[in-house]
């Protein structure tokens, strides 16, 4: 079958197709950074403004590109939460309108366990079970994933998510609109030995995160160079590289640490962060003296895209944890705020 997918719920429109048998047939999506870039930060209504100019055109894109017509799609995922309400609402109506429209099902699906599941696109294709390191905008968690739908929090941010601690930093060097990015090309130029930062939490025997502190960290180091007169563009681009090294050996100590004490051996990162090179470079190095594997979605579905939508609806129906059968309901409710971990293992999560 054929599901279309809808993905709206920050600043990137993303529709996608994906087939349950031959996977992602076509995926298109339109990235708002430029229009945000002006206000050093994501408008939201500027941003479901732009969802209703964009859905439609991607739409026909994927469409032509999957070659298919509307009448070829047996189902509509959309993404309901959590996200921005009124770029939710953007992509669940029209979703919900059309799946109505053409007489077909709906079916909504958390932001995050698209994230989630976004590895198993990529080959080689995780088997379950295994832990999870979702590092997706203010979120960041571990996940033992015993099957689709079966998910255990294992830890989580208790303040600033790691994504969060990218970009306030980059606010404080400076750096333009996306932070984590700006940051991480910039650290390229930096010695990350050269300035001394905290690593919060590194040694608390759970697996919780918390960042905020590192900002104040970072606040507090770039006002003592300033007041030594020292504070050049050199150091400046070590403390962008000392951020990032701190941030990332939080990250790679606490999925170690969750490997250990499940005893799994396989580790899937997912969201936008999962894309930062120097993470993928020591859990990959940190896997091969464990003798355990990684798994990471390929770079273009790390951050937020309708394939992931529609291939976790696809994932749901194979797992009989959607009813394609049951009376059709096209009301819906968004959910702005909503933990992964509530997400119960049966049905259509509206």
């Amino acid at each position: 079958m054929n599901i279309l997918g809808f993905e709206s719920s920050c600043d990137e429109t993303g529709l996608a197709v994906v087939n349950t048998e031959k996977g992602l047939l076509a995926h298109a999506l339109h990235s708002q950074i430029a229009m945000h870039r002006e206000y050093g930060g994501v408008v939201p209504e500027l941003a479901s403004r732009d969802h209703i100019r964009r859905v439609i055109p991607l739409t026909q894109q994927v469409l032509d590109e999957a070659g298919l017509a509307l009448d070829d799609i047996d189902a509509i995922a959309y993404t309901a939460g959590p996200g921005l309400a009124g770029a939710l609402l953007v992509g669940a109506s029209v979703a919900q309108a059309m799946a109505w429209s053409l007489n077909k099902p709906s079916i909504a699906i958390h932001h995050l366990e698209g994230h989630l599941l976004s590895p198993l696109l990529a080959e080689p294709r995780p088997e379950f079970p295994f832990i999870a390191l979702l590092v997706s905008g203010g979120h960041t968690q571990i996940m033992r994933v015993d099957a689709v739908g079966k998910y255990e929090l294992l830890g989580e941010t208790l303040d600033d998510a790691a994504g969060e601690a990218f970009d306030k930093t980059a606010q404080l060097l400076g750096l333009g609109y996306p932070g984590g990015p700006a940051l991480s090309r910039l650290a390229e130029q930096g010695d990350a030995t050269a300035i001394e930062l905290p690593r919060p939490m590194l040694h608390s025997k759970d697996l919780d995160f918390s960042f905020s502190g590192l900002k104040t960290a970072v606040m507090t180091r770039m006002r003592q160079l300033e007041k030594q007169g020292v504070f050049d563009e050199q150091k400046r681009a070590d403390l962008a590289a000392a951020t990032e090294a701190a941030i990332v050996d939080v990250l790679a100590a606490k999925a170690i640490k969750a490997l250990k004490q499940t005893g799994l051996r396989r580790l899937v990162v997912a969201g936008g962060v999962g894309a930062n090179r120097h993470l993928r470079e020591q859990l990959q190095q940190a896997m091969t003296r464990l003798r355990a594997t990684v798994y990471f979605p390929p770079l273009e579905l790390c951050t937020d895209n309708g394939a992931m939508i529609a291939f976790a609806a696809a994932l749901r129906v194979q797992a009989g944890l959607v009813n394609l059968q049951a009376p059709k309901h096209y009301g819906f409710a968004i959910r702005p705020r909503w933990d992964l971990h509530s997400l119960v293992a049966a049905g259509n999560p509206t």
